[in-house]
């Protein structure tokens, strides 16, 4: 029997800071009616609080995780973390989650695709999986966006906040998991959204500071022309190369960038609102951690064998879709 990774858990956690449209009118130019008519979204969780990094929310998350699925930190075998907020240069943070769980054998790294990293960790984590390599896998998505938001910027500001989910992946013969990928980079993406300085190309000087070249730069329209098209496609072929009409996908689980974008590439699938999982609204673009947040979100009303295609789009420019059937019911409904 073929061996697939399937999703057994979900763990999940955001800060208790609530930063919403209305505060960000106190902060630049805005206002809730634009910010929700534009993007879809209402508030945004914060991280606050002095040496404060992504791998704080990362390991609630993981804890989290490990608590739902009775799993001990000393049976993990891999825990990837996708993010691109990491605490520090280096070590990884997933190293730092990992010696914060407590896990004992396990391997850990991170993995930067920006907000497609999760599905890039989650398809990497998959593999070892698959060749029978490791029996439990833990994939992180986590980022404090915050860290590198420009808050006199309205273009950026309105739309990152800071959050943290979680997966578990184990091998399964029953014909669940993740059972179809593809994943895509274009490099030449590179001048529309990136941050400035910071890395080994202009390292952090006076002049960088200054200069203000430590946060998100975007270019708004030419992002939202390329993630439209790419992430919309990109879901449909997946889909397309399984077979699944729209009556079959239960769940399109897409990432949480823009309202617009989420509607667009439903639209591309042919699958109407109710299918569509959403958090945008209460949680902004969190970048890694917004698919592993729609899963926790929704995961009462998941069901085993669901049909669920992942999709999401990030700087560089990545892209990229999954199709994943899920493993498990809810606590209290039998398999």
């Amino acid at each position: 029997m073929k061996i697939t990774a399937a999703i057994t858990g979900v763990g999940s956690y955001v800060p208790d800071y609530v930063l919403t449209n209305k505060e960000l009118e106190t902060l630049v130019d805005t206002t809730d009616e634009w910010i929700v008519s534009r993007t879809g979204i209402q508030e945004r969780h914060i991280l606050k609080g002095e040496n404060q990094g992504t791998s704080v929310m990362a390991i609630k998350a993981v804890e989290q995780l490990l608590a739902k699925t009775n799993t001990s930190a000393a049976e993990i075998d891999l825990l990837i973390c996708a993010t691109t907020t990491p605490d520090l240069v280096f070590p990884a943070t997933a190293n730092i989650i990992s010696a914060a769980i407590g896990t004992t054998k396990a391997f850990s790294f991170d993995m930067q695709a920006a907000c497609s990293g999760f599905l890039y960790a989650l398809t990497t984590g998959a593999q070892f999986i698959q060749s029978g390599t490791y029996k439990k896998v833990v994939v992180v998505g986590a980022d404090k966006m915050s860290s590198i938001i420009d808050y006199t910027d309205r273009s950026t500001c309105i739309i990152f906040g800071d959050g943290a989910g979680a997966v578990l992946l184990e091998p399964t013969t029953d014909g669940l998991g993740l059972l179809d990928h593809e994943l895509c980079s274009d490099g030449r993406g590179e001048q529309h959204l990136h941050q400035k300085a910071g890395g080994s190309r202009r390292p952090p000087s006076a002049e960088t500071v200054a200069n203000r070249e430590h946060f998100v730069y975007q270019e708004g329209a030419a992002v939202f022309k390329f993630a439209v098209k790419n992430m919309a496609d990109v879901a449909a072929q997946v889909a397309d190369r399984n077979h699944l009409s729209a009556n079959d996908i239960t769940w399109l689980v897409p990432h949480q960038a823009n309202k617009r974008i989420i509607d667009a590439t439903a639209q591309r699938v042919g699958i109407g609102p109710e299918k569509v999982m959403l958090t945008i609204h209460k949680y902004g673009n969190t970048t890694n951690a917004t698919i592993p947040l729609c899963l926790a979100d929704y995961e009462q009303q998941l069901r085993k064998g669901d049909n669920l295609i992942f999709a999401a789009f990030g700087g560089g420019f990545t892209w990229g879709a999954l199709y994943v059937k899920w493993a498990y019911n809810p606590s209290g409904i039998m398999n």
